[in-house]
């Protein structure tokens, strides 16, 4: 389950006139069977904003292929999804044509005026972005009183070899531990809370299977690419959780609601 890079897969079954994307290790996508797992790694969180913005005008920044800003348009009163590339914005422009929800091609630093809207989410970006204090300066300016900017960033500690200084994605510039996260939202925002993603449900049945040694299982049976590939796709949402009460240092991925 670990990132597929290189542009190796490309989205299937896509509506008539979407033109479908290609995987390049820089965002996620659903309707690629082996990204599945990345793919609701994401949507887990999109869900848990969109129940928190029901009635509010959402700005997702980032958004990509779009899935992230139509799961908010379910609830919020208007959502824009902000995406710089030009395949992903054509492609979100298509395919995901509801009420209250639209798509702007723009530079993150760039759009957007003082008081536009009640939410900004800015999922699994903070990590690209050369001046990322300058960015979140710049996500709370829109907000109106009252709102609150949805930031989230892979661990770390879970996802890079043990005392590396990041994970080996190209794209990623620096990589958080928990307190250094921290640090970065409470130097631009008044009020930081921070959760973990962590596994639940049949990901974390796999992961105790593991800790006895599933791994030495398959391979002695010669089961592995057969196993992973009815196991990944049948991954959901609901096989993660957002906790603030376990560990931090043990999550996959940071979400600091910031105020």
């Amino acid at each position: 389950m670990s990132p597929v890079t290189g542009n190796l897969h490309v989205q299937a079954n896509q509506p008539p006139g979407v033109p479908p994307l290609s995987l390049t290790g820089e965002r996620t996508l659903p309707d690629v069977p082996a990204e599945n797992y990345w793919f609701r790694r994401h949507l887990a969180v999109y869900e848990w904003i969109a129940a928190r913005v029901p009635g509010q005008r959402v700005i997702d920044m980032a958004c990509g292929e779009g899935y992230g800003a139509a799961v908010l348009a379910r609830t919020a009163a208007s959502v824009t999804g902000v995406d710089a590339n030009p395949e992903a914005h054509e492609h979100a422009r298509l395919r995901y044509v509801m009420p209250g929800l639209r798509f702007e091609r723009a530079m993150v630093e760039r759009y957007g005026r003082p008081g536009a809207c009640d939410a900004v989410t800015f999922l699994q970006t903070i990590e690209h972005v050369p001046n990322p204090e300058d960015t979140l300066r710049h996500l709370r300016g829109l907000l109106a009183p009252g709102g609150a900017v949805y930031v989230s960033t892979p661990n770390r500690l879970t996802l890079a070899p043990e005392g590396a200084p990041k994970s080996d994605n190209p794209w990623h510039l620096r990589e958080y531990l928990a307190h250094e996260f921290r640090e970065l939202c409470e130097a631009v925002f008044e009020s930081v809370e921070i959760l973990g993603l962590y596994h639940a449900r049949r990901l974390r049945a796999h992961a105790h299977a593991l800790a006895l040694g599933w791994d030495r299982v398959h391979r002695a049976l010669g089961i592995t690419e057969l196993f992973y590939d009815r196991f990944t796709p049948s991954i959901r949402a609901a096989d993660f959780t957002l906790s603030d009460r376990r560990p931090l240092s043990e999550a996959l991925d940071f979400l600091a609601v910031c105020r």
